[in-house]
């Protein structure tokens, strides 16, 4: 079958690399892609938020698997959009409804939610525009550090952590009154802290089925050590060696079985990712977030090690008979470093040539990010985020010096990343 992905990042350029392989798989396309996702695919000139666009290509290219990357074009309701038209009943589309990319789309919908569901989650409390005073007399009724998250969708950079009280009232001030972050800061939500080590947990469902895809852990922070500003990531693992049975079956029975069943309870219909964002305290999970599709650059440690057939998973997520296949995960560990440009994640220049890509060694894989060609039809930076290197190998510590070494033979201007990914794993 041809197949249509969405999106232009990391997350894209590992599902074409995890969907090409695919024996199910005709013609594969991305919409925009970048210079990376041409191996694997055909990249074509569509904006992912233009639906009419995106419909006239499914149209003329006999597309029939959808698979959307991002989170917006979800919360805009693609799903519903194609479902409202009789003539793409069988178009299988991976990614929910409107109504369940709520979850994502605003952080008290979610929260709420948890709270209707029984799920594990911090103390909070939301406040709109105008209710500055009362944001502000609930924040004193916590301890510090305190979690200040914008409502709707920021682009991953709408979650604060203020260590002190003055600050966190500084950022209310910037959030609801000079809204930070546009109209997604309109309504802030503010949470008690939760002191602990993160998790990301990636579950594929078809609404009553579901499939627990391998966890990971990613690398907020831009500097080393966990310091500096927030990124969108700059590097992950899995596995994740405290995520061992007993905790993962904690997650299973806490969170994403009350979650799949309160869905259903409140009659929101949900087919594809489910991510939610963990925080082990003291050996027991929390959820800090939910995400309705991979998170990035997660996907780049998580699809490589996935052995099972993902179009066939896909199918049978359309199918409501997503227990009926296996989902076969190898051992090895994976390790993902993100290359970015300096500067980021404030300002960056772009337009840079990559450099060295064809000497990486057979079986390193570059998933890439914020990239284009040039004029002379070359790879070069056109973003923050440039591109992700991902190793396989049989423990965390190998997996390290696999990739570090095989980074060393890439570069372009201005390259910077972090050297301590998943040390803070190794035993």
């Amino acid at each position: 079958m041809n197949i249509l992905i969405l999106g232009s990042g990391g997350r894209e350029s590992a599902l074409a690399y995890k969907l090409k392989q695919s024996p199910q798989t005709d013609k594969l396309y991305v919409a925009p892609g970048n210079a990376g996702t041409g191996l694997w695919a055909e990249n074509v000139a569509i904006d992912p938020m233009n639906f009419a666009q995106v419909k006239d290509f499914i149209i003329g290219h006999d597309v029939k698997m959808l698979v959307v990357g991002p989170e917006e074009p979800l919360v805009q309701g693609i799903h519903d959009y194609f479902l409202a038209d009789a003539g793409f009943r069988d178009l299988i589309v991976v990614g929910p409804c409107r109504e369940g990319a709520k979850l994502e789309g605003s952080k008290q919908f979610a929260k709420d939610f948890m709270r209707r569901a029984g799920i594990p989650t911090a103390a909070y409390a939301a406040f709109s525009h105008g209710e500055l005073a009362q944001a502000k007399a609930f924040l004193r009724t916590l301890k510090p550090p305190y979690v200040l998250k914008a409502d709707g969708l920021a682009a991953g950079k709408g979650v604060l952590i203020e260590p002190d009280l003055g600050r966190a009232e500084k950022a209310l001030d910037e959030m609801l009154e000079g809204r930070k972050f546009g109209a997604a800061s309109d309504k802030v939500v503010i949470e008690e802290f939760l002191d602990g080590i993160e998790l990301s947990v990636f579950v594929l469902t078809d609404g009553t089925h579901y499939k627990i895809l391998p966890e990971a852990k990613d690398y907020k922070k831009a500097g080393e050590g966990d310091t500096g500003l927030n990124t969108g990531g700059m590097g992950s693992v899995s596995p994740v060696a405290f995520a061992d049975a007993p905790f993962m079956k904690k997650v299973e029975e806490r969170i994403v079985k009350p979650t799949l069943e309160r869905l259903k309870a409140e009659r929101i219909p949900y087919s594809g990712f489910l991510f939610i964002g963990l925080m082990n305290v003291a050996g027991d999970p929390y959820v800090i977030e939910y995400n309705v599709r991979l998170g990035d650059p997660e996907t780049e440690a998580v699809l490589p090690r996935i052995r099972s057939d993902l179009a066939e998973l896909f199918t049978a997520m359309h199918r409501n008979r997503l227990d009926e296949v296996e989902l076969e995960v190898g051992k090895e560990q994976a390790l993902c470093v993100m290359l970015v440009s300096g500067g980021y994640p404030e300002s960056y220049k772009k337009g840079f040539e990559l450099n060295g890509t064809e000497n990486v060694s057979p079986g390193t894989l570059m998933f890439h990010a914020g990239t284009a060609m040039d004029e002379a039809g070359r790879p070069c930076t056109a973003g923050g985020r440039v591109l992700a290197v991902t190793t396989l190998a049989p423990d965390l510590e190998s997996a390290m010096r696999k990739t570090y070494s095989e980074i060393g033979k890439i570069g372009f201007e201005g390259m910077y990343y972090r050297k301590d990914i998943g040390k803070d794993l190794c035993r």
